[in-house]
């Protein structure tokens, strides 16, 4: 029987611009093998909540200009904690215990990092998120 943190590792993607070398950071390192693949791994989930998000502060979202749309997504992500908690609980829930232990030693600017990959994510995703409203 396979354990949970083995099974998280297996169904994670790979990333292959995400180099990790001896002597990168702690913070890089564990960006790139853990928040980007876990994060890739959660696209789906994180595009679906920021839907949510959007329709429950009645679709502004939706008719403001794409520049616009880039900062309200900034906005919501670094002002709405209780938005931002949610995102972080599905990042950090498809770590590995060992993961965990690793991030609450610097979690403060793990987050950082964490929110900053996931606002590109669903930046990135505007387009997707146009096309389903329409």
């Amino acid at each position: 029987m396979e354990t949970r943190d083995s099974y998280l590792l297996t169904i994670r993607p790979h990333i292959p611009s995400a180099d990790v070398f001896e002597n990168t950071c702690p913070d890089e390192r564990f960006q790139n093998e853990t928040l980007r693949p876990v994060i890739k791994l959660q696209h789906d989930l994180l595009v679906a909540a920021f839907r949510n998000y959007a329709q429950k502060h009645k679709n502004v979202f939706y008719s403001l200009t794409p520049i616009k749309k880039l900062n309200y997504i900034d906005h919501a992500i670094q002002r709405d904690i209780k938005f931002r908690n949610a995102l972080k609980g599905m990042v950090m829930g498809m770590f590995t215990v060992a993961e965990y232990e690793t991030y609450i030693q610097n979690s403060s600017a793990l987050n950082k990092r964490m929110m900053q990959l996931v606002c590109e994510r669903i930046k990135s995703s505007v387009q997707l998120l146009e096309t389903e409203a329409a």
